[in-house]
């Protein structure tokens, strides 16, 4: 279901500069859930293998000419012994501070979520920071519930 007020478009290479921008603002808003992260700069995704890949869409939610939000779906496969052989994974799920809590997460997830079903996707999958409360809210108020925990143990860290 898209929104009228914020219609959500297929990225392009053109785009890249601003996807990149995002991308920073993603880094930098999860850096204090996770003290492992290499100093500046680095980079999670190549975004544009997935521009331009056909078992992904980038999208973004444009306003004046400025993109102001970005998430992507990528077509990964599932575990081998799972149902389905592929899932949809979500990533690179991204706001303007200034533009939260206007629903632009649930507008780029329908988006997605359209996207994955015209792909005989069953499923969606993401990764979030256990401790991002603010995340993890979003993403409960559009339908994802947790199902694995990852967990780790940091040698460095330890006596």
């Amino acid at each position: 279901m898209s929104d009228p007020n914020y219609p959500v478009r297929s990225a392009t290479l053109e785009d890249l500069p601003a996807l990149k921008a995002c991308e920073q603002g993603i880094i930098a808003a999860e850096r204090p859930y996770d003290h492992t992260l290499k100093p500046d700069p680095i980079s999670y995704y190549d975004l544009g293998e997935l521009v331009q890949s056909d078992d992904a869409e980038v999208a973004v939610i444009e306003i004046d000419g400025n993109i102001i939000a970005t998430g992507y779906a990528h077509k990964r496969p599932s575990k081998a012994y799972v149902a389905s052989d592929h899932h949809a994974y979500l990533g690179f799920m991204f706001v303007h501070p200034d533009h939260r809590g206007k629903g632009l997460n649930r507008v780029l997830i329908d988006h997605l979520t359209e996207w994955a079903r015209t792909r005989g996707l069953p499923e969606l999958r993401l990764e979030v920071y256990s401790n991002n409360a603010p995340a993890l809210r979003a993403y409960e108020k559009t339908g994802f519930k947790p199902y694995i925990t990852e967990m780790r143990l940091n040698l460095d860290e330890q006596p």
